[in-house]
């Protein structure tokens, strides 16, 4: 590749990247209109960790973290402890992790499109699809974990595929034991992905070093002791036992997530998954899928097969729940998707032999797309999905009409799960003395607790 091109391909991704953080900024603390209670769950403990060290139960620097009784994972929350020390407990320092794991998704994007494709077109073309992906939007700019473990999951993959293995292969285990830290799904994802990975690179075993082998299985082994102690012993399964579906209903909830209808027209259900109206994907990708996926097959690359195997495997922590298609626990799908549509798009090109003209037009088009996307989330999702991202508990205790700052007591009712965690982040709760004032109702089956009463606050049902 020559000088100027090598240039443009530069500026191409920078101009990606600025269109990302732009529309992943703005108004980030304000849209979405609140925040849920697994994003007050995070900020509160992280704020929690950074005042004292310990989480709301009281735990020195957990490895799990116990929260609602479902133990939330590590890395995303001590993600968010720098950004709550220096901008304080709000919306804005619980995403802003997300918007910076994200941003080196759409750059990993690039480099194992590239690596996989041989094309730095192709590479350019998937951090462009998944920057305006409707399927990625939303998780990129609120306080998901998942964009943790699918930043980690990638950077795993990319260091596996490595020319020179060396010591690659222990930065590689240790990127796949973040992702397997940071969201629940890449611990199924992982063990699956491995071994496609060493069937794709046994011309490297001869390169093995012994050292830094060794080093990646012990670090590996140790890596499950918290994972079997949480299982065992602290009913870390019941959160499995809860979303778990049916056996029978594996193979019906797996192409689920294949259907065109979800793919292309209605997407996830969940407001706080996709805008209402819009598909995971925008509809001139039902031409490039088919086109990428025929190239990719008839490819001469050693990885052709890569991206279409990852993505097979995507569904499958989604399948085995009760809620499918389930946009977020399928995240992996994304940047393969985009992989194979960036193959298509550019096969496209070069078929119709106007490649500048083509791939340009794509680019207008697909902007198009993002633009009508992007102003609806701008204009008209905060106020859609206002219930859904319980807008309600923030107006309980910000809106200084309610006095609650004045009021001895205070009776809310708990009929909608955990309305305690939205005081806690609101108020910027001192985390000592909550911990001292908290009295907690039975734990049930499940493992699970709510918070009875703490300080002036009480949950409880609410009699007319």
């Amino acid at each position: 590749m020559n000088k100027a091109k090598l240039l443009n391909s530069k500026l191409l991704l920078i101009v990606i990247l600025v269109l990302f953080l732009f529309t992943r900024l703005y108004k980030i603390g304000e849209i979405p209109l609140s925040v849920y209670w697994d994003e007050a769950s995070i900020g509160y403990n992280a704020y929690s960790i950074a005042q004292t060290g310990k989480d709301e139960w009281g735990k020195f620097f957990p490895i799990h973290f116990r929260a609602f009784g479902e133990f939330k994972l590590p890395v995303y929350i001590y993600s968010v402890v720098p950004f709550v020390k220096i901008f304080g407990l709000n919306a804005f320092s619980v995403r802003l992790p997300a918007v910076l794991y994200s941003l080196g998704i759409i750059v990993l994007v690039f480099f194992l499109a590239k690596k996989i494709s041989g094309s730095r077109t192709v590479g350019i073309f998937s951090s462009f699809f998944i920057t305006i992906s409707p399927w990625f939007f939303i998780f990129s700019r609120t306080g998901y974990e998942a964009t943790a473990g699918l930043t980690f999951y990638l950077l795993g993959i990319y260091l596996f595929l490595f020319d020179k293995w060396s010591w690659y292969i222990l930065f590689s285990v240790i990127s796949f034991i973040l992702s397997a830290y940071s969201y629940n799904s890449f611990r199924i994802i992982i063990p699956l992905t491995l071994p496609v990975l060493f069937f794709s690179e046994l011309n490297k075993l001869k390169q093995v070093k012994i050292v830094p082998v060794i080093l990646s299985v012990l670090i590996l082994s140790l890596s499950f002791i918290p994972i079997y102690r949480l299982y065992k012993y602290d009913n870390g399964a019941s959160r499995l036992q809860v979303v778990a579906a049916a056996p029978q209903a594996f193979l019906k909830n797996y192409y689920s997530h294949f259907d065109p209808k979800f793919l292309f027209i209605s997407g996830d259900k969940n407001l706080r998954s996709q805008q209402m109206g819009f598909g995971e994907l925008y509809l001139p990708e039902l031409m490039l899928l088919p086109l990428g996926l025929l190239y990719l097959i008839k490819s001469k690359s050693k990885y052709k097969l890569l991206p279409i195997i990852l993505l097979i495997l995507g569904p499958i922590p989604a399948a085995i729940t009760k809620e499918s298609p389930h946009s977020l626990r399928a995240i992996s799908m994304a940047p393969f998707i985009s992989v194979i549509s960036a193959v298509g798009a550019v096969a496209f090109g070069v078929w119709i032999k106007k490649t500048l003209i083509i791939n340009t037009v794509i680019g207008l088009i697909f902007l198009a797309f993002f633009a009508n996307y992007f102003l609806n989330f701008v204009n008209i999702y905060p106020v859609q999905s206002a219930k859904d991202w319980q807008y309600d508990y923030k107006k309980i205790f910000t809106d200084p009409k309610l006095q609650l700052v004045t009021s001895d007591r205070v009776l809310i009712s708990d009929k909608d799960g955990q309305p305690y965690i939205f005081a806690l982040f609101y108020l910027n709760y001192n985390p000592e003395k909550f911990r001292q004032e908290v009295v907690r109702n039975s734990v049930d089956k499940w493992g699970f607790s709510t918070v009875k009463s703490f300080g002036k606050f009480e949950f409880g049902q609410i009699k007319n």
